[in-house]
């Protein structure tokens, strides 16, 4: 299995099937993919493939995840979909410049960074959460998956 596969797997075992959740800023949501993010789709009838076309696209190949170790592309993956973005808390964890793209220097710091910059990102996601306003309703949640994130990207895929 590829990189993309087994992360895309980890993801999905993660977002589930069909939400409507009013409490959810998201709003309607299938397989992780939001009617905020991407308010000309159709939530309801969106497919597993269709939801791994739009994952590939606009999130492990924006981010370069492909390009990365596989603790990181994972972790990396989880918070471009979950939170958003990722890239400068990578960079502020690797004390690179924050441009907020992932491009050369990012990654070749990933390359060679010890687990403490690995961690540090972790918690800077951890971090990133507790601000949010829907931390009293979804931020337990939002940290079990994050651990759940952090075990997974221990074992690459095969």
């Amino acid at each position: 299995m590829d990189a993309f596969d087994a992360a895309f797997a980890v993801i999905v075992g993660e977002e589930g099937g069909y939400a409507r959740d009013p409490a959810d800023p998201g709003g309607e949501t299938k397989f992780g993919i939001s009617q905020r993010a991407y308010p000309a789709l159709d939530i309801a009838t969106l497919t597993l493939e269709d939801a791994k076309a739009i994952y590939r696209r606009d999130y492990w190949e924006r981010h370069c995840c492909g390009e990365m170790p596989w603790h990181w592309a994972l972790a990396m993956f989880d918070a471009a979909i979950n939170q958003g973005g990722g890239a400068r808390w990578a960079q502020r964890a690797l004390s690179a410049a924050e441009d907020g793209a992932v491009g050369p220097e990012t990654l070749a710091l990933m390359a060679k960074a010890p687990g403490d910059d690995y961690r540090a990102f972790l918690a800077l996601r951890a971090e990133a959460y507790a601000r949010l306003p829907a931390f009293g309703t979804f931020g337990h949640g939002w940290l079990k998956r994050l651990f759940r994130i952090a075990q997974d990207s221990e074992h690459p895929p095969v």
